[in-house]
């Protein structure tokens, strides 16, 4: 029989829940509601004067050729960051489950990287990848390659891919290594016995049994690349060049705090929130119906 808690005092379980609830309202459902109020407004160059014009923002938004272009970037981007992650983190969680000497210095210095912030993270990144003092960008133009990702726009998104790969792989190893531990021992034991290899045993036990893992490391990379990697971009490209790493939430920002087109930057908020909230639904829509749970 599971006893369940009981709490004596009606008060204090809506005492415990208001920090959380506060932090909610403040952090989340204010500034989502003053994006959504600013989406329908255009202020004047000046900011003295506010003018209501319903879903004009939003018309010239989705008009708007630079937009469909940061549409294609943002695509690009967040499905190469989130297959390169999950690939990474489940080849080392995979190597880490292994008996092997020296695993517990192996899974500490994987879980470094998660602690810097995405802007120290893109630094690090460029003293390696700088094309005139970084270690692999010298020794790239040294060797004949011209890279340069402050000129070439393919080098540059691939720089922020990696850079905001990296910093994530840590969390994905830490979600798939305690997965792929939880798996029974007498489950892989049995299919040893049955005569698997080492890849049937991965694709048709482990993988599986491991699924609500990748689904849940799934829906968080996506919102990650859409949202998180701001500090990496801002930090190494600057949506640069020639707009190649310009991404929805760069965009965003760009039209908002740099040009002051508050109401159309409002309304790419609107829009981006409304992508990744469709992305999300339909992967649990669709995908969530093939995931076994224990």
């Amino acid at each position: 029989m599971q006893r369940r808690a009981i709490f004596n005092n009606r008060l204090l379980p809506y005492l415990l829940l208001a920090p959380q609830v506060a932090i909610t309202i403040i952090f989340f459902f204010w500034p989502a509601s003053q994006a959504l109020y600013q989406s329908v407004l255009r202020q004047d160059p000046f900011g003295l004067r506010t003018t209501f014009v319903y879903l004009e923002n939003f018309q010239t938004v989705l008009s708007d050729p630079l937009y469909i272009e940061a549409v294609q970037v943002t695509v690009v981007f967040s499905i190469s960051v989130t297959v390169f992650v999950m690939v990474v983190a489940l080849l080392f969680a995979v190597m880490t489950d292994r008996q092997i000497r020296g695993a517990q210095t192996y899974k500490t210095l994987l879980l470094w990287p998660y602690a810097l912030a995405p802007a120290v993270a893109a630094v690090l990144w460029m003293f390696i990848f700088h094309p005139s003092i970084g270690i692999l960008g010298k020794g790239l133009n040294s060797a004949g390659f011209k890279w340069d990702y402050q000129l070439n726009g393919i080098h540059a998104l691939l720089l922020i891919v990696i850079a905001s790969s990296w910093k994530q792989i840590a969390h994905n190893f830490l979600f798939f290594l305690a997965g792929l531990q939880s798996v029974p021992t007498a489950v892989v034991e049995a299919a040893m016995i049955d005569g698997a290899s080492a890849w049937r045993l991965f694709r048709s036990v482990l993988f599986p049994l491991i699924s609500p893992t990748t689904f849940y490391l799934l829906t968080v990379n996506l919102v990650f690349s859409f949202f998180d990697t701001f500090g990496v971009i801002h930090a190494l490209t600057h949506g640069g060049p020639g707009r190649s790493t310009t991404t929805l939430m760069y965009k965003a920002y760009m039209d908002g705090y740099v040009s002051l087109n508050l109401g159309q930057s409002a309304a790419q908020s609107v829009i981006l929130m409304l992508i990744v909230s469709a992305i999300v639904w339909l992967q649990f829509r669709y995908m969530e119906g093939k995931v076994h749970y224990a």
